[in-house]
């Protein structure tokens, strides 16, 4: 089985948030809710100031809490080939009790019916803009951008539902559907800067295991003993 992991190049991260948009295209993420987010703080007083920019995502730790506590097996381990932290919303009763043991915040609730601005009549300007609902019905989908590669089907292990239903949890699945296909998470694809390389930890010759060797790394909550799968090189604070 691969170990997959997820490298960031902080010196190469430009914060612009590719990362956040492409994930929502991809994955029909709802307003509010973030599968990829960041973090950023300023420290100091000037002159001498410091930013820090982190982006963040699902951690598909080896150690995943999350798993740990779910009573019906919902959010569970990939064992057949990437080792990443999976959900299947049919098993998925709504318990929020993965959500609750995640120490990342990364895991959404649908409390409501996904994407509720394409069911809304209201216009933002009257007689100018159409609606939510309106544009819903020009295009034929909800949402408008939906993304068919993203959809149900029978292969529990390689994708999602397209849009989430309402009382189930949703999270980053580091784009299981695109690499159990070969391909690159979308927002490894999409970073202008190509701060992030996606590879296999147990691959010598992995591009991700060659930067982890070059570099001094860091994770996220390390001392909890998570083992999360996203390292850090980089950083400027540390000037590694």
């Amino acid at each position: 089985m691969a170990k997959y992991v997820m490298v960031i190049d902080l010196h190469k991260c430009a914060g612009c948030g590719a990362c956040v948009i492409s994930c929502k295209n991809e994955n029909n993420v709802q307003e509010g809710f973030y599968w990829g987010h960041y973090t950023h703080k300023t420290v100091g007083k000037f002159p001498n100031v410091n930013y820090e920019f982190i982006p963040t995502l699902c951690n598909h730790c080896d150690n995943a809490p999350c798993v740990e506590v779910c009573p019906v097996g919902a959010m569970h381990k990939d064992e057949d080939g990437t080792g990443m932290v999976l959900h299947d919303p049919d098993k998925c009763i709504g318990c929020k009790r993965c959500q609750k043991a995640d120490p990342y915040g990364v895991i959404n609730f649908n409390k409501e019916k996904a994407h509720p601005f394409w069911r809304d009549n209201e216009k933002i300007i009257p007689k100018v803009t159409s609606s939510g609902k309106e544009v819903t019905k020009a295009v034929g989908e909800i949402p408008p951008y939906y993304n068919p590669a993203r959809a149900n089907t029978t292969d529990r292990d390689k994708t999602y539902d397209g849009v989430r239903r309402k009382g189930v949890v949703e999270k980053c699945l580091l784009c299981d559907h695109r690499v159990k296909e070969g391909l690159k998470p979308y927002c490894v694809t999409a970073c202008p800067a190509d701060a992030r390389v996606i590879g296999n930890l147990d691959d010598n010759n992995s591009e991700a295991n060659k930067l982890l060797k070059k570099y001094k790394s860091f994770r996220l909550k390390e001392s909890l003993g998570t083992e999360p799968r996203v390292y850090y090189i980089r950083d400027f604070n540390s000037q590694k």
